[in-house]
């Protein structure tokens, strides 16, 4: 994934920048980077790679390094940026969220006619902030090369720019899959994906854009240079899994929407007759919490934390490049409840159930702290497709997903042309698929919420929410 953070304002913000990057951290762990404008350096730019020290360590001295009325920043789990590009347009500097999935056509489309060339990275692979470039760059305005690109892209892209003159011009992907929100304040106007991010620095609220709306940011005001589609497909994993809690999404807290997802949870769970001696309802740390909050909640059993993650020093167990060093760590991290654990009977939600290879290690740990027996809860449905829009997982092809995976093994290819059965837990094929993963994961039940209760907790008409991770409809 990713985020981006930017201000344009009367006042030097380098500080209020780097705070509000710094709170996109959670949505990416490989590359960071900052841009900012002076009246008399113009543009600056400094990247760094993230993936063994966080943005704060590494960035920590940028009020030396740069300065600026207006700047932005990115965290990145993709290619390095911002980038900064010099073009008809003039030199500005260019970060986005999103995927292009079709690079490699567009990159030999525009080799084909514009005579140009792209800077290469290892085995030739062009950065895609780059290629975005490309494509704004081939309109006479930024507008409309935005709007160009963003038709010419299959995936997503939203985008922020910093000019050369101190403005921010800002884009929400066409189909609004992730947030884009504006803050104001008496010196000028903030942009960001986390709207928490500049209430922290400042900030109020002020116009959350609509799916392809395009806006420019001044001091001293914001202009709409395109309106907003009327079609949206907003992610629907931004609430039930990488938003963070204290953010509000068209109109929705991602912590209140866990509440509700837990509570159809429970509800789903007394209707299917399944009420196994429970003694204590937990999350797996730390996105699943507030879902088992919501079940322990409505279904009247206690809520305990059995587990704690010991995160000071490993505050995330993705970071290292390999499976089996991840794995090792987020087994390191997890500090046992003894007397929580010892004999008892535990159910725990987590936010979803991906590959299975920790939660595989979290279940073993448990029995080995003396369990008497673990039960499971996804906070979502089964994960049918990989995400095809957003750089969510993208190493995650369809057939590394453990319900892809157990479907193939209980039916061979056929079994993919009944995935709809496979997802609901009222067919034999819904149970053998939760059997199946239960013997894998050595867990005492297993169940899954529904996409109607994923949907009843956003709490959005279905039409405006992406799901096909889920249900792989477009």
């Amino acid at each position: 994934m990713g985020g981006f953070f930017g201000i344009a304002s009367k006042k030097a913000c380098m500080l209020d920048v780097f705070f509000g990057v710094d709170y996109h951290s959670h949505l990416g762990t490989r590359r960071a980077g900052m841009a900012a404008w002076d009246g008399e350096i113009g543009l600056q730019r400094v990247i760094h790679n993230i993936e063994h020290a966080p943005f704060r360590t590494k960035f920590e001295h940028v009020l030396e390094e740069m300065q600026g009325t207006a700047a932005i920043g990115c965290i990145s789990d993709g290619d390095p940026q911002p980038l900064l590009i010099r073009s008809s347009h003039g030199t500005y500097a260019l970060c986005m969220v999103g995927l292009i999935r079709n690079a490699e056509s567009l990159i030999q489309q525009y080799l084909s006619f514009s005579g140009g060339h792209f800077n290469a990275m290892t085995s030739g692979k062009i950065n895609q902030t780059e290629l975005l470039g490309a494509l704004i760059d081939q309109k006479s305005s930024f507008c409309d090369g935005i709007r160009f690109a963003q038709e010419q892209i299959e995936g997503s892209a939203s985008i922020l720019i910093l000019t050369d003159e101190g403005h921010l011009i800002t884009a929400r992907d066409r189909f609004g899959r992730i947030p884009v929100q504006i803050g104001r304040n008496e010196d000028g106007f903030a942009v960001s994906f986390e709207g928490f991010a500049y209430h922290k620095t400042g900030y109020e609220d002020f116009h959350e854009l609509g799916p392809g709306e395009i806006v420019e940011l001044t001091p001293e005001g914001m202009t709409q240079l395109a309106p907003p589609g009327m079609e949206k497909k907003i992610c629907s994993f931004l609430w039930s899994y990488y938003g963070y809690p204290t953010s509000t999404y068209e109109g929705i807290n991602v912590e209140e929407m866990r509440y509700r997802n837990g509570a159809i949870m429970a509800e789903n769970d007394a209707d299917a007759g399944m009420d196994a001696p429970i003694d204590y309802v937990g999350g797996v740390p730390d996105s699943g919490t507030p879902h088992a909050i919501g079940y322990a909640n409505r279904s009247g059993k206690p809520f305990a934390r059995a587990f704690i993650k010991y995160t000071p020093t490993w505050s995330r167990s993705f970071m290292p490049a390999s499976q089996k060093d991840r794995d090792k760590i987020a087994k390191m991290k997890q500090i046992p409840v003894n007397a929580l654990i010892r004999g008892k009977n535990l159910l725990f939600v987590d936010d979803s159930i991906v590959r299975g290879t920790q939660l595989r290690e979290t279940v073993e740990f448990l029995y080995e702290s003396g369990a008497a027996s673990v039960h499971m809860r996804s906070a979502c449905p089964p994960i049918m497709y990989g995400c095809k829009y957003l750089n969510f997982s993208p190493s995650t092809s369809d057939m590394e997903l453990i319900a892809r995976k157990v479907i193939i093994e209980l039916e061979g290819d056929a079994g993919l042309t009944h995935l709809d059965e496979y997802a609901d837990r009222s067919t034999e094929r819904g149970q053998k698929l939760r059997q199946r993963i239960c013997e894998m994961l050595h867990l005492a039940s297993l169940e899954f919420q529904t996409l109607e209760g994923v949907i009843r907790a956003i709490g959005l008409d279905a039409c405006n929410l992406c799901t096909y991770c889920w249900n792989g409809k477009e």
